[in-house]
């Protein structure tokens, strides 16, 4: 019987102890349950993710004995490469003319502590002594006063990797390479970049018909606008090297101004772009990897980062390609090996 001075909930949970526990257990299940599918999807969607990251052994394909040394250890180079291949979904940007080239190569150098970033911009049409180099269709002999982006066409990443370092005397740690469409599909997920065009841009070669003034620009036309080369100064690669960097500046703004973490949706849009838009080398190879390199630039932003082009004077040889142009070239280099400042412009800085 149940006791008639209690109210009669409190009645019902004496007389029903068993429900009670039977409620508790069910809870329980569904709670494991639903635990149990979070951790299946989250396994699903870091198998995706991780699936889509191309990478190569750069360090296996290049010869360790011939390579810089590093100098400072907390500090990272990274080589960044823009493809310009005309296959797969590239096609409409040309015709595939048998291989890829790197119309964009950047050399990040990120000082001991992630607080600062260096970015120099090596021209594709400067001419440099090409190191032999292993790839992994073969071999590439050494080649004296080439053009630049010729590494990449023959020898792929690895190929540029060496080229680098052997023209800077940098070790290059990590290396990024991403194509056309990669490049706008990431511009697309972020919501597009404000960009400040500095003048009226009409290239039908890169697809870029932009107008002067700050405007948020779509993956085609930020494509455009970092490809362009006959649009804008001279049609040299020195003008669409500006284009680039201010681009560059604007992008590392639109980054740390959009808190990804908070849409989940469009976080995971985003890392499904960027991991199958990127070849890596192994060292980034992963979604753990390349996630915590990303997270550990976190207390960088857009006015710690330098951007500079690489010093260059016209070829004595060629008027149409460009020399590393010393000593200044050369102070730049000896900076980011020792992991200082890059000098003043006046004193080493770029042409403008």
């Amino acid at each position: 019987m149940t006791d008639p001075r209690l109210p009669a909930r409190e009645s019902r949970r004496l007389v029903s102890p068993g429900g009670s526990r039977r409620r508790t257990r069910r809870l329980l299940v569904a709670a494991a349950v639903l635990l149990t599918l979070s951790g299946v999807a989250a396994a699903l969607v870091y198998r995706d993710l991780n699936g889509n990251i191309d990478s190569q052994d750069i360090d296996g394909q290049l010869d360790a004995k011939a390579r810089p040394e590093r100098t400072v250890q907390g500090a990272v180079n990274m080589l960044l490469l823009g493809s310009d291949s005309r296959s797969g979904a590239n096609r409409s940007y040309g015709a595939d003319e048998g291989g890829a080239r790197s119309d964009t190569a950047m050399v990040v150098h990120i000082s001991d502590g992630r607080r600062d970033a260096s970015v120099i911009s090596i021209p594709r049409d400067t001419l440099v002594d090409r190191p032999a180099c292993t790839t992994v269709s073969g071999g590439v002999p050494a080649a004296k006063s080439v053009m630049f982006n010729t590494a990449f066409e023959r020898g792929g990443m690895a190929c540029s990797v060496a080229t680098v370092e052997k023209l800077s005397g940098l070790r290059i740690d990590h290396v990024l390479e991403i194509d056309f469409t990669g490049f706008k599909k990431l511009i697309d997920t972020l919501g597009g970049v404000r960009v400040d065009v500095p003048q009226d841009i009409d290239d039908r070669d890169s697809h870029a018909h932009l107008s002067k003034g700050p405007q948020l620009l779509n993956g085609e036309q930020a494509l455009g606008l970092v490809r362009t080369r006959h649009g804008i100064g001279d049609g040299s690669d020195l003008g669409r090297i500006k284009l680039q960097q201010t681009f560059m500046k604007a992008l590392v703004d639109q980054v740390h101004s959009t808190d990804l973490l908070t849409d989940p949706v469009r976080l995971y849009r985003l890392l499904d772009d960027v991991t199958s838009a990127l070849t890596t080398d192994k060292g980034l190879g992963s979604l753990t990897s390349l996630t915590s390199f990303v997270r550990s630039l976190n207390g960088l932003d857009a006015d710690r980062v330098d951007f500079r082009t690489l010093p260059v004077a016209p070829a004595p040889q060629d008027p149409n390609r460009v020399v590393p142009e010393e000593p200044q070239a050369d102070a730049v280099w000896k900076a980011l090996t020792e992991d200082r400042p890059l000098p003043a412009r006046s004193e080493g800085g770029e042409r403008s």
